[in-house]
């Protein structure tokens, strides 16, 4: 049965709630926001955080790679900028894997933006080089390397086929067999969003079971046009595309109080990445109202999949 929002919000609510939350510090931008981070992952040795850097006004960001120093995440020397939203990061046969969504002026709506998601690849953030544009209009692509050494690509399509977003699945032997027609023509996870709402992957895990882990989102409009974003895990059969049922892992009121990018977007939580612990714990890092980065400790909720 497909749970609205609202339902899967009363179930979260009767969990126990995460712990220790925290907002992140972020310098080296001027007065821009920081939001829509990754969690930390290691490059040459060092724990590095990708980041959306965006003014309070505008939707034209920049990814920056932060670096921890003394508490307070600043800009790594030297590195690169690249002009995206929203970044992911993943390893495919050793190789650093980086995505984001990239903005364009639309192609037929003057005024608006299309987007589309972008993967670069390389051994570290300082030799990464674009390989993959994909197809206009979808967000949320990403990808994970199965214990065989073939790939899940989990998409997002939008419109005909996926309404406001639903969530598909393919498996590919190899980045090389990565194209748009393949994304385009992955069929989708089915009974996972009802009418009018939608949702997407944010990053993917590699579980012991074989199964992977999803950690995304969900979402929905109320009825004063309020955005209402809420993070989700579910887990994935590569093998055979079944999917157990989406819950959610936290809440806007887990996290501090904040600021916002605009006020129909206070309560949005977006998943960025979750660094899980031998404690059978989990860190949680995500975008907060579009303005601000937080992170929280919460059960692991991939435990669930691997018994």
């Amino acid at each position: 049965m497909i749970k609205k929002c609202e339902v899967l919000v009363e179930e979260y609510l009767e969990k126990e709630q995460p712990k220790n939350p925290e907002k992140l510090s972020f310098t080296g931008v001027g007065e821009r926001d920081v939001y829509n981070i990754t969690a930390p992952f290691l490059d040459n040795g060092e724990l590095v955080i990708a980041g959306r850097v965006e003014s309070r006004d505008s939707e034209h960001s920049d990814v920056y790679f932060f670096v921890n120093q003394n508490g307070v995440w600043m800009p790594k020397e030297g590195a690169t900028v690249l002009q995206l939203q929203d970044p992911f990061v993943t390893k495919i046969s050793g190789e650093l894997i980086l995505g984001g969504v990239e903005t364009f002026p639309h192609p037929t709506n003057g005024g608006a933006l299309g987007w589309r998601t972008v993967f670069y690849k390389g051994s570290s953030i300082d030799d990464l080089t674009l390989f993959l544009t994909g197809p206009d209009g979808m967000k949320d692509l990403r990808l994970a390397e199965l214990s065989d050494g073939s790939i899940a690509v989990l998409t997002r399509p939008q419109g005909e086929k996926g309404g406001r977003g639903k969530i598909g699945f393919v498996r590919i032997s190899s980045l090389n067999e990565l194209t748009i027609e393949v994304i385009e023509d992955a069929p989708l996870l089915d009974g996972q969003f009802a009418e009018g709402e939608w949702g997407g992957a944010n990053e993917l895990h590699l579980l012991k079971s074989g199964r992977v882990g999803v950690l995304g989102h969900i979402a929905r409009f109320d009825e004063e046009g309020n955005r209402h974003y809420y993070p989700m895990v579910f887990s994935l059969n590569p093998e055979t595309g079944e999917h157990t049922d989406i819950q959610l892992i936290a809440i806007r009121d887990d996290f501090l109080a904040g600021a916002s990018k605009r006020t129909d977007l206070i309560d949005v939580v977006f998943s960025g990445g979750l660094v899980r612990k031998e404690d059978g714990t989990a860190v949680f890092y995500a975008g907060i109202s579009d303005a601000e980065a937080h992170r929280i400790t919460i059960k692991d909720p991939f435990l669930q999949y691997e018994r």
